[in-house]
């Protein structure tokens, strides 16, 4: 249990590794942050490296809830929202990003519900997984929740338009949103991963490492 969970932060992490470089170095480093998505780097030259990152972070979520699965700790319910965020991620890369000023496209399409998919179904899974639960499960809910908050600017501006008339993704910076809530959702899965390494199982049941305080 605990080594799936390890090797999913090695990847996540490792994920991570890719993600910053693309922010930093050329030609990937060039484009604009502020107002261009993640999944934008997908269509320049060095578009691999976006793929190789999302691909590294799916299977290291997935390593992660199979850890969490085996320790007993998710329900039905929050597994199987938890592993829509595996599935979109891969629908992320699997259909890419459209430019969509060269007219609709169907692949397009499918890449945006993916990103829509993978970004709610990992704050509302961490919620679920968490419930009442006590010790790490709330670092786990707060995850979720700060991921949730986090994506409001989205849902405000796509809600907003027809009374502004502003377009919903130049109404907000929305590559600073897009990026603060994909490090909020790392982070959540993250504390995933330590919840599965603060799980202790015992014979008949599993627990918590919670400390104990004593007189």
């Amino acid at each position: 249990m605990k080594a799936l969970a390890g090797l999913g932060v090695l990847a996540v992490l490792a994920s991570l590794g890719l993600y910053a470089s693309l922010h930093v170095l050329p030609p990937s480093a060039e484009l604009d942050w502020t107002r261009r998505t993640i999944s934008q780097y997908a269509l320049m030259p060095d578009g691999w490296v976006f793929d190789a990152a999302t691909l590294l972070l799916a299977a290291g979520s997935a390593a992660i809830l199979a850890a969490l699965h085996r320790a007993g700790r998710l329900s039905r319910a929050a597994l199987t929202v938890l592993a829509l965020w595996v599935v979109g991620l891969v629908g992320v890369v699997w259909f890419e990003k459209h430019n969509w000023q060269a007219g609709p496209s169907s692949s397009g399409a499918v890449h945006r519900v993916a990103s829509v998919v993978a970004f709610l179904s990992l704050p509302i899974g961490a919620l679920l997984a968490a419930g009442r639960k006590t010790g790490p499960a709330r670092l786990v809910a707060a995850g979720g929740l700060v991921s949730l908050l986090c994506f409001t600017p989205i849902l405000w501006a796509v809600l907003a338009e027809p009374w502004t008339g502003e377009r919903w993704w130049r109404a907000i910076p929305l590559g600073t949103v897009e990026r603060l809530l994909g490090l909020a959702e790392v982070i959540t899965v993250l504390l995933l991963a330590w919840w599965a390494f603060r799980t202790e199982r015992i014979p008949g049941k599993i627990r918590d490492h919670v400390p104990v305080m004593s007189d």
